[in-house]
């Protein structure tokens, strides 16, 4: 293996991760306000999916623009730009006047959600070498989790807080006690501006240069990745020579047969993996819980964070090893297992007299499950999967399919509830996981421990030269 400077690398994925972390508390942290913000606005349950779903249409927006954005101005400004979306979102949570200005605000932190989303993981994938490459994109998974965790902690500690605390009669007091949403929804600034600050800190991704002929300045980032200068040649060698042939970042190149083949594939992953239930878990588990017969909602959402975090960093450390599709197999195994158990305890709860506790355990078994499958995987699979000078683009029509799938789940989950009762709405989620394991088995390769230029290879080996 070539000499290389793991600590280097490790930053550059840690700082970049951060992203991820304002992606999941930007995602987890609706679920505390849901109860309130209904309340206050009167909502109805079409209302209510709004109110989650806006913030995905602006997910949408993102990443149709992302890839552009990124294949065009760079990976690491367009992660300065998601970060100025992500504060301007959460100071307009926290003052919005009424429920159309909190609409607007929600909507601008989507947009930082999806240029995020995208970008993100694809500069770790790019910094990456090829043995760690799972563990380091799966580093902006983890962080993902941790901010759901964060998320449920703070909404925990804020409801609790606003229920005895007194900060006067001023803006203080109704942000973080009289209408303590606020306060959840705007604590999102913090974390927003310290990633802009630490942005500052890394180097523009030295693949993205490469396509851009910039190879003086590649050159330079590689060296502080590599500790041999033959590696350095190496590796801007091999990723020349696949470039040299393809159309840079252009429509018509996502028509290749190889390539076409690979971004059909991976909006299929994408699409189906919502519909499994894990983000339904993530926008309304208070609620769910609360149906269930569970007096503390919000504490069982923060043990869904704790189960969701710890399980991300067991997939992280064994993702290389293990592989992709085996985690797969093994972890959506369980998730239906999982999800039809739920549904038993909500059909037969009352005849079979089940406690709480059944659902609670096969609930956090599920969130285990899928913390170590499909969350840990799909980032990884969609970072690798592209071409060097289509990446941006080719991840973005993926990521757009992705974010489909989490507008119309977090918009049609109410409905759901209330039509198909709860048991089969985890029906539903159980039978979608079918069509996406065996897509996994057919049509996707085993990508741990191939380069990004031989999985390019994989894809390409029957087009016409």
């Amino acid at each position: 293996m070539k000499e290389v400077k793991l600590g280097y690398v490790f930053f550059l994925a840690i700082v970049a991760a951060q992203g991820g972390l304002l992606f999941g508390y930007d995602t987890a942290v609706i679920s505390g306000t849901i109860e309130q913000v209904v309340s206050q606005f009167h909502l109805d349950v079409m209302q209510q999916g709004w109110y989650v779903g806006c913030a995905l249409i602006g997910s949408i927006c993102g990443v149709a623009v992302a890839g552009i954005m990124s294949d065009k101005l760079g990976r690491r400004p367009t992660m300065f730009i998601s970060s100025v979306l992500f504060t301007l979102s959460a100071i307009g949570c926290a003052v919005s006047v009424n429920f159309e200005w909190l609409v607007a605000s929600r909507i601008i932190g989507g947009l930082g959600i999806g240029i995020i989303s995208i970008v993100a993981p694809i500069y770790i994938s790019e910094i990456a070498i090829t043995r760690y490459r799972g563990q380091l994109v799966s580093l902006y998974q983890l962080a993902v989790t941790v901010g759901f965790l964060a998320a449920y902690f703070i909404n925990y500690l804020l409801l609790n807080f606003s229920l005895s605390g007194n900060l006067g009669t001023g803006w203080m007091q109704l942000i973080f006690v009289k209408e303590v949403w606020r306060g959840m929804l705007g604590m999102e600034a913090v974390p927003a501006l310290l990633f802009f600050i630490i942005l500052f800190l890394i180097p523009e991704s030295p693949r993205w240069l490469i396509v851009c002929k910039k190879e003086q300045k590649a050159s330079s980032i590689f060296s502080k990745i590599y500790a041999i200068p033959s590696a350095v040649e190496q590796q801007i060698a091999d990723t020349k020579s696949m470039i040299s042939s393809e159309v840079k970042s252009e429509w018509r190149s996502l028509l290749r047969p190889g390539i076409l083949k690979a971004v059909i594939i991976g909006v299929c992953i994408a699409i189906l993996g919502q519909f499994m239930g894990v983000n339904a878990v993530l926008y309304y588990g208070p609620s769910i819980f609360k149906d269930a017969g569970i007096g503390d909602p919000l504490f069982c959402q923060v043990l869904v964070g704790i189960v969701n975090t710890l399980t991300t960093v067991i997939a992280m450390f064994i993702i290389d090893r293990v592989g992709r599709k085996k985690l797969i197999y093994y972890g959506v195994s369980g998730m239906i297992a999982c999800l039809l158990l739920i549904a038993v305890y909500f059909i037969y709860r009352n005849s079979w007299h089940l406690s709480v506790y059944f659902m609670l355990t096969f609930f956090l078994l599920y969130v285990f499950c899928c913390a170590i499958s499909i969350s840990a995987i799909v980032f990884v699979l969609l970072s690798e999967m592209y071409p060097n000078s289509i990446r941006g683009l080719a991840m973005s029509i993926a990521g757009f399919a992705l974010w489909i799938g989490t507008y119309l789940i977090g918009q049609l989950t109410p409905w759901m509830l209330q039509n198909l009762t709860p048991a089969g709405t985890f029906i539903l989620f159980a039978v979608m996981c079918v069509p996406y394991m065996l897509i996994m088995w057919r049509l996707v390769p085993e990508t741990a421990g191939m380069s990004l230029e031989d999985i390019e290879r994989y894809w390409t080996k029957g087009e016409k030269k």
